[in-house]
């Protein structure tokens, strides 16, 4: 199976290289054949460096260049000379061309801004647009070939790739002085000299790890003065600045004092106030508040993000920086801080408190620091880089104390010490010693003298000092100190050095006895610096001398010496020293292993002292052991801070065998260890960083910059010793246990160090005398495939996925580096090795897949990769054919062997993975990870690949560039294969019939109609592609769409670099089922690289619902789906603006990644200049490609099927958003191959004819000129070479017309004065042309009706019945007819009148049967329109057509796709579908009796089966929801008025959806005819009375709207019996309007008339259209007595209708009977009784009347003694007093009544036979019998 292939023999590299080379064939394999001599340059790079000197102090440099040597000065590494970054973005050159409209069609207007229609117009007086030259000047196809191609090829885009597209206290104190000149020379005395960098004003802060609880806390102090601080406050908050006049004296006063106490005391200083800042608050405040104004100059505190300096890469995935996750306290704007909550400071022994002052305010600037500012000094003062021009004011780095450990090795000199006085208790000293202060120093010895400038100075003064005190806090014994003293620690400490603490008592005010000092000695107390040779750190509690220091002091500790101490020898004085330097290592273990390894080195004499223990030279090398294997037991943070030292001492050991005591110790293996333990606890370390590969980060960056071959031995005579990789080597092979295994786990850091040992080891050779294969020890090379095949080994066993993947990628990297260094053919054998011993692996295959292919994709990176593949060695062109000319003859001449050789090219050979030894692993890789479904890895190696080799300035020449594309070939067919991998299933949303198949096929496999998915029967859509080919089992998509679109663009960069005349062989030669493979390829790349703006968010959601439309429309089987297919390309779409395909479901043009929101103007703008550029050339590739093909056409032997495949791709091109270069190309193509191939177009491929008119005609409406000159050019060709055959111009003319049609009737965007202009051009061209002068192509009328149509676009009707007239206007072109009726269908779809757009349909399947009945008798056929009058009696107008009408078979009429009996049967089945959606279940049953007959007929029993379960379905709606469905409602429309023209005093019905209210439909018809006409000239007429038209404003238009229902007579209702019945083919509609003899509406019941008016329609609903014109009116008045018979019957009805109900409804029921029985209902049944039963009328005539209603009246009320007893029963207990209610009004109300129903009218009651004398008893019975038997 293709996933454990086994992996090809690779040739000799070496061997072949040699003996190609040699025979020097071409100047191209000279130069490109073999990697480059400055391949390999190994640099010595001086570090950069931040300030303007190195900060080791000179007397330093003797002791601490061990220390620091390398990693300060020198970085070492190696790089390649050429390698090319894969997704580089050259500047683009603009090919595509924005669409502006049109200059030149402003004539086409007329003063009054309305568009001319064509009844006023003549298109000869439009002027052409200008016409492509030279459309018919060419002398053969060659040159009209070459002319084509030389146009395609100017200003092409050369590289694909490049348009492609493809996160305590923390610092030491800063000091500034704010105060004025003259405030700041009151301290001159004291202040000997002030240097610059005491001066500043501005400091930067690190803050490594951001945090919530970060404050800035700044403490002012002031020059001591007597009194408590809450006494020297007071000035400071009761004067105020705003009073200085009136407190001018005071102020005085206090200026002097200031002084005086300045000359005396100006040396020490009190704690005066403090206050502090939120640094997040700040933070926040000024990101989120985007208007805060950027300071203008940054002169407080500014907060400054430390980002750690980033580590250059060598390999992006191999070394990735130390990136920090920062919080977003980088990003924040500048921002002036105010503080005016300032703190006074005062402490007790108790407590501290806090008095806010109540003035005064500190303005500080805060802002990030993003690079190094001018005038900036490091913390230990040495200017940084970039230096001031002129003297500025400085700004200082604060160091920062980080709160947690920063993980960072020492890589600059640092050695300050930091001393912190915290505490001083002189509570039980008895003397007056109450203002204290301490003088510290730093000695070198004892005498006075050697007090060091160390000291750093605070501000406005000198930048070091001898010597600093601490502030005074007044009159307090036991003082708390917060001061930092700061000192530059000597390079070289010896004993000597030492701190000393004097303290003092300061007097502030000078007593009249005392001398000039104000200072009174109190005591010493010192602190040695070295312990055992150790810098003491840490807490310290000293005790205090009474008297002189004695001498040698310093040697000791305050302890030791026996003299007068305070509170006898009791420690005192509390204070911390803490250190930051990068000389002292302050670890026990690491301190050993150095001082160890410098006895080692020959730095010391013997015994050596180690802290306590004296070390003798004979048990050096047992210490040293010791110490080696204890390093890992080392504290994390110093052995990170001397990293780059431990790892370089370690490896000088590995390397060189050591000399102790004359013996030989080796101590290689011990080093190893430790050195694996070391990078074991680096990775294991949670604190330390790891990059995306796991991979220790400090690790990397040692091994990129610091590490650099051990000094040789310094014994000469060891010169056989091993190198540095050799022993490296070996070590890793001998290693066992716990070293072996994290050895192998950490493998990536031995690779590295392996690569960069032997990379410096090459490069001290001469490479001319000693050849590749021979750079490297044999030994060595055992060694490397040893180690590769146990990593190869680990990497299967390892069960952590992710551990092994990373083990994996870290021996790609290591082979990839060997190419560069080794022999590489021995390299390519340890490949080989690699994938046979994967293959074998036990591990699960996608896994296994994936790591192999990442591994081939990391070495397929090589920047000499081109070489390595041997790529100068493919055929770029094709071989010399034997046939003379291409063009002419047949491929039958060619040999059979040649014709296999070329198609061998496109395949995966054995040869080909021999000779292209990673390209043949890569791409049997891809192959098997396609059917594996693991596919995406493959497929982004290869574009990666393509990228670099596009973007690479080597292959800049074309044929190196053919070269390359030749080493791909087989790429091609590998995707030729996969289309149906691919996630574009095009078909769905552009479909069309596929060419292959017959109807049956077609019937079979298209999908039903979805009932919200638009009608997509619009006229002669066009048949753009179909899937030819589906994988049995396999239809599904496989790639995701990115992955898919990545494989293209590789498929389609080949296509472009490739030998054009190799790619035409190889499509001559190639079978027509991979040629059709091939075209759908090129259909898939159309629509991935179509060019698509990005669209607002709303549009794309209403774009992703109709998506899920349409894909479930294309889910089931029928042959409406065939049409639904087919109007994939309908045009209701705007330019730039279409709907999604289905297969972009997670693509846009530009990647996901790509999309943010806030993007600039000038960004989108950049975004759209390369994504047109982009669409652009991929669908120049694919014309290219093409025309390459159509060029090969007469060598095929099926041209017809070739020609038709590429016309489809084409016209599927013209479907998609196109760059005006791109149009300009395909029209001249197209022109091209109609010139070649018209006949074969017109006859065979007239669907695709059909098609091309359609989308030419539409760019002729395009409102840019080029497209529609291309467009007007193009079609007239089309018309001109059918023109030499009669019937192939017939049926042009009659495709081009009924293109025009659909375009009109459908296109919402179409541009009717554009297309007029373009026809006009035509007809310039014809005019030009002598052999058309006499055609006659009369396209104007069509356009009659699209002004209107576009006038009446808001009012449906008017533009139905538009559409209407236009196709009654075909009724004798039945083409054209059936056009119309699609484009209405679709209309009334849009509107979801889908009752309406099935009635379209089901006239369209009338018309067409008419033509079968004509053309073929059938007994299964329907016999014409009026097999379809059981669905509509409207359909007998499509009986118009008839013999002497149409001839079907002459002229190109009726030549469309429906006049078939598949198009019948798909028509019909779509109105069956629609009359579904809109609830007509039993008219779906009469559309499938047509249906039937035709199916069981072609034996089609699958088809016959869903149909029945589509009339099951409808059954079951219709058992379900019979009662429940809604129909119409209808409303009489009628307009009055001279201002609708031809609608004057005409009435329609109007059908509108169920429960339609009357003011919704008014509130309609209003909004839009006032837009017409104006608010103020339209007027709505409220009621339904006759309109008089002489009382009406001539000026004024008037609308009456009346419900109306229908209406039918006695004899119709035995039919009618169900709800549908009575809702379906309905002509007649009747309303009531009331009235009275005195001109009223309404009056007394006794004078209340009622009119009624009927109404017939010219045709029946439901129709074509949603409102039909009344014909007839019938008008007929009921009389008073009549009207109130009417109501009484109808509340009769009401009661019975309730009271008799299935589920009886108690509200409902008391609802009739409360109008009915209740009280006080007015013009109730009591008062209708009174009125017109009180009395027998006087009138003869109204006998009978009187008599109806008296009957009423006795059933009325018998139907509410029924309700009243049924209520009973319904009612709940707290209704029983309502019931009570109930009875007693309906009891009074019969009592009421019964006199009135009892007075009978004598003369209707008269005996009929004339009664016996002699029976007279019998006649007086029967006489008053029968009044009882009424009154029962």
């Amino acid at each position: 199976c293709p996933q454990s292939y086994e992996a090809v023999d690779p040739l000799d590299l070496e061997e072949f290289l040699m003996s190609q080379l040699q025979s020097g064939d071409s100047a191209l394999m000279q130069e490109l054949g073999d990697f480059p001599d400055d391949d390999l340059r190994v640099e010595l790079v001086e570090k950069e460096c931040r300030t303007v000197r190195h900060s080791v102090p000179e007397d330093g440099w003797p002791i601490i260049l061990d220390v620091l040597c390398c990693p300060a000065h020198t970085f070492l590494f190696f790089h390649p000379m050429l390698f090319v970054l894969p997704h580089t973005i050259l500047t683009l050159v603009l090919l595509y061309s924005p669409q502006v409209k049109s200059p030149t069609l402003a004539g086409l207007s007329d003063d009054s801004g309305r568009t001319l229609t064509s009844s006023d117009f003549n298109l000869r007086s439009l002027t052409p647009d200008q016409r492509v030259e030279g459309l018919l000047a060419f002398n053969s196809h060659e040159e009209l070939d070459r002319l084509n191609q030389e146009a395609r090829q100017g200003n092409r885009h050369p590289k694909l790739f490049a348009l492609y597209p493809p996160p305590d206290e923390i610092s030491e104190n800063f000091y500034f002085d704010l105060n004025s000149e003259q405030f700041r020379n009151f301290l001159k005395p004291h202040t000997p000299h002030v240097d610059n960098s005491t001066l500043a004003k501005s400091a930067i802060f690190s803050i490594t790890y951001p945090s919530q609880d970060i404050y800035l806390v700044i403490k002012i102090e002031k020059v001591l003065q007597q009194g408590e601080i809450s006494d020297c406050a007071d000035p400071y908050m009761t004067l105020r600045e705003c009073e200085s006049a009136k407190n001018k004296d005071k102020l005085e006063k206090l200026r002097g004092q200031a002084e005086t106490f300045c000359q005396r005391l100006g040396r020490y200083r009190m704690p005066f106030a403090w206050a502090t800042v939120k640094i997040i608050d700040v933070v926040s405040t000024a990101t989120q508040d985007r208007d805060v104004p950027d300071s203008d100059t940054l002169k407080g505190g500014v907060c400054y993000i430390d980002r750690r300096a980033q580590l250059p890469r060598r390999n992006s995935e191999r070394f990735s920086t130390t990136d920090e996750q920062l919080c977003n306290i980088s990003a924040f704007k500048p921002a002036t801080i105010t503080i005016n909550s300032i703190f006074k400071q005062g402490m007790t022994d108790v407590c501290i408190w806090f008095i806010l002052f109540l003035s005064g305010y500190i303005k500080l600037d805060m802002s990030p620091v993003h690079d190094t500012p001018v005038a900036c000094l490091s913390t230990e003062l040495i200017p940084l880089i970039p230096v001031p021009e002129k003297n500025t004011r400085t700004i200082k780095e604060v160091l920062e104390f980080p709160s947690s450990e920063v993980y960072v090795p020492h890589n600059i000199y640092r050695n300050l010490l930091y001393v912190y006085p915290q505490r001083l208790n002189f509570v039980n000293r008895l003397t007056s010693a109450r203002n204290i202060t301490i003088k510290i120093q730093f000695m070198s010895g004892e005498d006075p003298r050697c007090s060091l400038p160390v000291i750093l100075g605070k501000s406005s003064g000198p930048e070091l000092l001898q010597e600093v005190y601490t502030p005074v806090t007044y009159h307090n014994k036991s003082p708390d100190f917060y001061e930092e003293v700061k000192l530059f620690l000597p390079a070289q400490l010896t004993e000597r050095h030492h701190l000393l603490f004097t303290f003092y008592h300061i007097s502030c005010q000078q007593k009249q006895n005392q001398s000039g000092s104000c200072e009174t000695l109190i005591g010493y107390s010192w602190l040695p610096i070295l312990n055992n040779d150790r810098l003491q750190t840490g807490q310290f509690c000293l005790p205090i001398l009474l008297e002189r220091l004695p001498i040698n002091y310093s040697l000791h500790t305050p302890e030791v010496p026996p003299v007068k101490w305070m509170e006898s020898h009791k420690g005192l004085f509390n204070l911390e020293v803490q250190a930051v330097s990068s000389v002292h290592t302050q670890d026990n273990h690491l301190e050993r292993f150095f001082t160890l390894c410098h006895a080692l080195e020959g730095g010391a004499t013997f015994p050596l002292r180690v802290r306590e223990e004296k070390i003798p030279e004979n048990k050096l090398e047992h210490e040293l052991k010791l110490s080696i294997i204890s390093l890992s037991s080392s504290s994390l943070e110093p052995l990170v801070l001397f990293l780059h030292l431990v790892l370089d001492k370690l490896f000088t050991l590995i390397m060189q065998p050591m000399v102790i005591a004359g013996q030989t110790a080796n101590l290689a293996q011990i080093a190893f260890e430790s050195v694996v333990s070391i990078v074991n606890s680096l990775h294991n370390s949670q604190e330390l960083v790891r990059d995306q590969q796991g991979r220790n980060s400090l690790l990397a960056t040692y091994l990129y910059w610091v590490f650099r071959l051990p000094d040789p031995p310094r014994d000469i005579h060891n010169a056989g010793s091993d190198t540095f990789h050799e022993e490296l080597a070996l070590q890793m092979v001998v290693s066992t246990g716990v070293c072996r295994e994290n050895a192998y786990k950490y493998a990536w850091f031995f690779f590295e160090l392996l690569v960069k040992s032997m990379a410096q080891h090459v490069s001290q050779l001469d490479k001319r005398s000693v050849p590749r294969r021979c750079r490297f020890s044999d030994r060595f090379k055992d060694d490397i495939s040893t180690i590769v095949s146990v990593v190869t080994a680990e990497i299967g066993t390892i069960l952590e996925v992710e551990q092994a993947e990373k083990v994996n990628i870290s021996l790609a990297f290591f082979l990839y580096d060997l190419l560069s260094l080794m022999d590489r053919g021995f390299v390519f054998q340890l490949v080989k090795n690699y994938c046979n011993q994967m293959s074998a692996k036990s591990v699960s295959m996608p896994t296994l897949i994936s790591m192999r292919l990442e591994f081939l994709r990391i070495l397929c990176s090589h920047e000499h990769y081109l070489n390595l593949s041997l790529f100068f060695s493919s055929p770029a062109s094709a071989p010399a054919s034997p046939c003379p000319s291409i063009s002419s003859q047949s491929s039958g001449s060619c040999s059979f062997q040649e014709q296999q050789r070329i198609l061998g090219l496109f395949e995966l050979s054995q040869e080909f993975k021999q000779q292209h030894y990673l390209t043949g692993l890569l791409l049997t890789e891809l192959s098997a990870a396609l059917d594996m479904e693991s596919e995406g890895k493959a497929i982004n190696a290869i574009y990666s690949l393509l990228c670099a080799h596009d973007l690479d300035h080597r292959c800049a020449k074309p044929e190196v560039r053919a070269k390359v594309a030749a080493l791909y070939l087989p790429l091609v067919g590998i995707i030729i294969d996969s289309t149906n991998y691919l996630d574009f299933t095009v078909s769905d949303t552009r479909g069309g019939k596929n060419k292959t198949g017959g109807p049956e096929d077609d019937l079979q496999n298209v999908p039903p109609i979805n009932q919200s998915v638009a009608m997509a029967i619009a006229g002669n859509p066009f048949n753009t592609l179909g899937r030819n080919v589906l994988v049995q089992g396999k239809s599904t998509a496989t790639l995701a769409a990115d992955t898919s679109r990545h494989l293209l663009v590789c498929f389609l960069w080949v296509m472009k670099n490739a030998d054009k005349s190799l790619i035409q062989r190889w499509t001559v030669d190639m079978p027509p089922s991979q040629l059709n493979k091939l075209l759908e390829l090129l259909t898939i790349c159309v629509s991935c690289f179509e060019y698509r703006v990005s669209l607002t968010q709303a549009l794309q959601k209403s774009q992703q619902a109709k998506m899920q439309l349409e894909e479930a429309l294309l889910r089931g089987m029928g042959a409406r789906g065939e049409m639904m297919k087919r109007v994939g390309g309908r045009m209701d779409r705007t330019m730039g603006q279409r709907e999604n395909l289905r297969w972009r479901k997670d693509l846009t043009q530009w990647r996901q990644t790509n999309d943010r929101q806030d993007k600039t103007k000038a960004e989108l703008d950049q975004e759209a200049v390369i994504s047109g550029n982009l669409a652009t050339e991929t669908n120049l590739i694919v014309l290219d490609l093409l025309e390459t093909i159509v060029q090969a056409v007469p060598l095929a032997e099926c041209k017809d099927n070739v020609v038709g495949g590429v016309l489809k791709v084409l016209l599927h091109s013209l479907t998609c958003n196109q760059s005006t270069t791109f149009l300009s190309h395909t029209f001249s193509t197209l022109r091209a191959v109609v010139v070649k191939f018209g006949d074969l177009l017109f006859e065979e491929e007239a669907e695709q004819c059909a098609d091309l008119c359609q989308k030419v005609l539409q760019y002729c409406s395009s409102p840019v000129d080029e497209n529609r000159s291309q467009a007007c050019a193009t079609l007239y060709l089309i018309m001109r070479y059918s023109y030499s055959n009669a019937s192939n111009f017939s049926r042009v003319k009659m495709q081009v017309t009924m293109s025009l049609a659909s375009l009109v009737g459908k296109s919402s965007d179409f541009q009717e004065e554009y297309l007029r202009c373009s026809l006009r051009t035509i007809l310039a061209y014809a005019e030009e042309d002598t052999e058309m002068q006499n055609t006659q192509l009369n396209l104007n009328s069509i356009l009659s009706d699209t002004v209107k149509m576009r006038e009446f676009q808001e009012d449906p009707e008017m533009l139905m019945d538009l559409m209407y007239r236009i196709a009654k206007g075909y009724q004798t072109s039945p083409d054209l007819r059936l056009t119309w009726l699609q484009n209405m269908a679709e209309k009334h779809n849009n509107r979801k009148c889908y009752t309406e757009s099935a009635m379209c349909l089901v006239h369209a399947a009338a018309l067409v049967a008419e033509y079968l009945s004509m053309l073929e008798d059938h007994k299964y056929l329907p016999v014409g329109s009026v097999t379809f009058q059981n669905i509509s009696p409207n359909v007998l107008e499509e009986s118009a057509v008839s013999d002497d009408i149409l001839s079907p078979d002459e002229d190109g009429v009726c030549s469309g796709r429906y006049f078939t009996e598949s198009g019948l049967v798909g028509l019909l089945e779509q109105a069956a579908e629609l009359f579904s959606n809109g609830g007509l279940y039993e008219a779906v049953n009469e559309v499938y009796k047509v249906i039937i007959p035709i199916l069981e007929a072609h034996r089609d029993f699958r088809k016959l089966a869903s149909t029945h379960d589509k009339l099951q379905r409808a059954f079951d709606n219709i058992i379900q929801k019979g009662h429940k469905r809604m129909f119409g409602t209808y409303f009489r429309v009628g307009f009055y008025g001279a201002k609708f023209g031809d609608l004057d005093e005409r009435e329609f019905i109007y059908k509108e959806p169920g429960i339609t209210h009357l003011p919704e439909i008014s509130h309609r018809l209003e909004n839009f005819y006032s837009q017409c006409f104006g608010d103020d000239t339209l007027v709505m007429i409220k009621d339904s009375t006759p309109v008089d038209k002489k009382q009406l404003n001539p000026n004024k238009a008037y609308i009456q709207i009346t419900y109306v229902e229908p209406y039918f007579d006695d004899y119709e209702m035995k039919d009618r019996l169900t709800n549908f019945e009575k809702n379906f083919n309905l002509r007649r509609f009747m309303y009531t309007t009331p009235f009275t003899k005195s001109g009223r509406p309404r009056g007394e019941l006794q004078e209340q008339y009622k009119r009624k008016t009927i109404l017939t329609t010219m045709h029946a609903f439901p129709y074509v259209k949603t409102r039909i014109n009344v014909i007839q009116k019938e008008e007929f008045d009921l009389t008073p007595i009549e009207v109130a018979i009417e109501d009484m019957q109808k509340k009769t009805r009401e009661l019975a209708v309730a009271t008799h109900r299935e589920q009886p409804d108690a509200k409902m029921l008391q609802m009739v009977l409360q109008g009915s029985v209740g009280a006080t209902v007015n013009q109730g049944p009591l008062e209708v009784a009174q009125v017109f039963l009180n009395e027998i009328p006087a009138d003869p005539k109204l006998f009978r009347h009187h008599n109806k209603l008296r009957l009423c009246f006795k059933e009325f009320i018998m139907r509410c003694g029924e309700a009243v007893e049924k209520n009973k029963h319904l009612i709940t207990s707290d209704q029983k007093e309502y019931q009570q209610e109930l009875k007693k009004n309906y009891n009074r109300l019969r009592e009421s009544l019964r006199p009135m129903l009892e007075r009978k009218i004598p003369e209707l009651y008269k005996p009929i036979i004339r009664p016996r004398l002699e029976n007279r008893d019998s006649f007086k019975r029967l006489s008053f019998r029968r009044p009882q038997e009424e009154n029962s």
